[in-house]
C-alpha cells in the first residue's frame, strides 16, 4: 500500500469510526427509551461528567461530528440535563454541570463503555493493541497540529495577492 493510500485510509477510518461509536450510542439511548436527548449529547454530557466546565472547554475535550456545541448545550440546559451559571470571574463565560437527570445519561453511557470492557478481552483487541493504535492516532493528531501551525505562517508569511 502507498503512502498516499494508507494515509487516506487512516483518515477515512477514523471518522468511521467515529460514526460507528455514535451509531452504538443511539442504539444505547433508544433500547432506553431516551427520546429527548441524542447521541452527540449524550456525549457532551458524558465528557462534562463531575466536572463545572465552560462551552470552550468542552468542545476541546471531545469531538462532536457536524454538531454546534452551544445549540446542543442550549438544548441540554432547556430539557434539564444541564444547568448553567455565569463565572463569577467572567462574566462572559458560562460554566455548565450536569443535573441529575444528565448524570443518568451520562451513567447509562458509562455502562455501555463498561459492557464493551468486559466483552474486549473476548476480541482481538488487547490493552496492547489499544496502546499502539492510540500512540498512532496521538502522533497523527500532533502531525496534524504541527501543520495547522505551519500553515498558519506560512499564509501569513505569503504576500498578499
Amino acid at each position: 500500500m502507498s503512502l498516499l493510500l494508507a494515509y487516506l485510509d487512516a483518515i477515512a477510518l477514523t471518522e468511521r469510526l467515529h460514526r460507528q461509536f455514535l451509531e452504538i450510542v443511539k442504539v444505547e439511548l433508544e433500547n432506553n427509551s431516551m427520546r429527548d436527548v441524542n447521541n452527540v449529547q449524550a456525549m457532551i454530557l458524558f465528557n462534562v461528567g463531575d466536572h463545572d466546565m465552560t462551552i470552550g472547554e468542552l468542545t476541546l475535550r471531545g469531538c462532536y461530528l457536524g454538531s454546534n456545541v452551544s445549540y446542543n448545550v442550549k438544548k441540554l440546559v432547556e430539557h434539564g440535563y444541564l444547568s448553567q451559571q455565569r463565572s463569577l470571574h467572567d462574566r462572559r463565560s458560562i460554566r455548565v454541570h450536569l443535573t441529575e437527570k444528565g448524570a443518568g445519561v451520562r451513567n447509562l453511557v458509562l455502562q455501555m463503555v463498561e459492557r464493551h470492557l468486559d466483552q474486549l478481552p473476548q476480541s482481538p483487541l488487547d490493552e496492547q493493541a489499544l496502546a499502539q493504535a492510540t500512540a498512532t492516532f496521538r502522533r497523527l493528531d500532533r502531525f496534524w497540529s504541527q501543520s495547522l501551525t505551519a500553515g498558519n505562517r506560512m499564509t501569513r508569511l505569503s504576500p498578499a495577492a
